[in-house]
């Protein structure tokens, strides 16, 4: 057996079941979200608080998992973060109060890590073959295309479990909790570790600064939406700026950080994290926004769809269906191109397509369309950006520069999502439907995000991401199979 074979055939195999289990997770939910606000008794503006506090676990813990899995084993720390979810997951479906729904909600934002962890040990893998970044791009692709077959999957169930089980939604919600337990003895029987360690230690002072920063940031944001714009609000927004300012200064005098910062500032790889970023802005932050409109009654409020969970999870089905043709045509795509280009074509689908739904939101027709678009470009983003860090960052900094482009893409959606759960909410006087105007300013937030990412990776030279550093290459013997 080769290795590319074996590479194949194996790695890539277990962990496209890891990442077909993250694509359930996120998109099983999201035509649920009506369902969830309706058996919780909640305003639907405070679905966003699920997916906001989510994402700020996630992108505590991302760099915190990226870094134990350079030092420890990549496997490792995938298996750990897969018993952890699957945990929260089963509690997640029985929970009966919004407050402990929220806590466990928050805990299964660990899934956030399985891409880069992935990413990583293919890369690991893959690294004594002459083409590692081409092959790593193509896996990676594999891998995301498995993730976003999942989510399709998953919203597509959801929506028909919806309708069976309508009295009994903890049935629904225990599949999700299932297949990561699945996915858990996948990895644990058919993954091998690829036995690289990079060393060093945990910068908990660096994760304690930095969780004071966005909790201070995010809390800040919360409090918008209880009082409005007070001094406290401002306050705790310039604090956890300021911190999160400390925390850089900070983490350049670290021996071992937490962030590497001058990874971070690479010409080729800030533009993909302020890219990850930005994206995280439509990509995480308004697809509760997104389920909540299609699923508002037209004949009471003037506007939404009156979907069902079932009929919506078709529309976010078709929504996914071109996330996942974006990921899979990225490696084609750029094999003609320079991958730079794609992504920059890619940012501009977002653009295109959020700016679209602004202006067509009328009917099915129009809304789907629209997402196509936007998906198209997401998708191929969600491929491209952690296979493009890994190609441009050092050896042991793989799992740190593929987790940073999730913790980026986390923080952005996190920091959208409270605020477009304030803009949801603005305007609303009775009932449980969020105001049109506050879906108006959600998208055109998210138009706006792809524009100044697409700009940012201008900025990138033009054949970045092609090949990977020298610094990667490794003698013979310092290399496990």
């Amino acid at each position: 057996m080769t290795k590319r074979t074996a590479l194949a055939g194996g790695v890539v195999g277990g962990l496209a079941v890891v990442e077909f289990t993250s694509g359930v997770i996120q998109g099983y939910y999201t035509p649920l979200y009506s369902d969830i606000a309706r058996k919780l008794a909640i305003h639907d503006a405070d679905i966003n608080w699920l997916e906001a506090v989510q994402l700020l676990l996630s992108a505590i813990v991302v760099p915190l998992l990226a870094r134990l899995g350079d030092m420890y084993g990549h496997r490792r720390v995938l298996l750990g973060t897969l018993a952890l979810t699957a945990a929260a997951a089963w509690g997640v479906a029985v929970a009966p109060s919004f407050p402990l729904f929220l806590t466990l909600w928050a805990l299964m934002g660990f899934y956030v890590v399985w891409l880069p962890l992935n990413v990583a040990i293919i890369y690991a893998r893959a690294r004594r073959l002459p083409d590692t970044a081409a092959l790593t791009r193509r896996a990676s692709g594999v891998i995301v295309v498995a993730l976003e077959a999942g989510a399709i999957s998953g919203a597509l169930a959801a929506g028909q479990l919806g309708v069976v089980f309508k009295n009994h939604l903890w049935i629904v919600l225990s599949v999700p909790a299932a297949l990561i337990t699945v996915a858990f003895v996948v990895v644990w029987r058919l993954v091998a570790d690829p036995g690289e360690r990079a060393g060093g230690r945990i910068d908990t002072r660096g994760a304690v600064v930095l969780s004071l920063g966005l909790l201070a940031i995010t809390g800040g944001l919360s409090l918008v939406r209880l009082a409005g714009i007070t001094p406290l609000v401002i306050g705790l927004v310039i604090a956890g700026i300021a911190i999160i300012v400390f925390f850089v200064w900070m983490e350049r005098r670290t021996d071992s950080p937490l962030v590497d910062i001058h990874l971070v500032t690479q010409p080729t790889l800030w533009p993909v994290f302020l890219t990850s970023a930005l994206i995280g802005v439509s990509l995480l932050g308004a697809q509760g926004a997104l389920s909540t409109f299609v699923r508002t009654d037209r004949a009471v409020y003037g506007y939404g769809m009156s979907l069902t969970s079932a009929t919506a999870s078709y529309l976010i089905g078709g929504y996914v269906l071109s996330l996942l043709v974006g990921a899979a045509t990225f490696a084609r795509i750029s094999a003609s191109f320079t991958p730079r280009l794609v992504l920059v074509g890619a940012t501009g689908l977002i653009g295109a397509g959020y700016l679209g739904l602004v202006l067509l939101h009328a009917n099915m027709v129009e809304v789907t369309t629209c997402m196509v678009i936007a998906g198209l470009g997401s998708g191929a983003l969600v491929a491209a950006l952690p296979a493009a860090a890994a190609s441009a960052a050092p050896i042991g900094e793989t799992a740190m520069a593929t987790g940073l482009t999730n913790m980026t893409k986390t923080v952005g959606g996190s920091f959208a999502s409270a605020a477009f759960a304030i803009a949801l909410v603005q305007g609303v006087t009775s009932g449980t439907a969020a105001p049109m105007s506050g879906y108006i300013t959600v998208w055109l937030i998210c138009s706006g995000t792809a524009v100044v990412a697409l700009i940012t990776l201008l900025t990138v030279p033009k054949v970045a991401f092609t090949t990977s550093p020298d610094s990667h290459a490794l003698p013979e013997e310092e290399v496990t199979a």
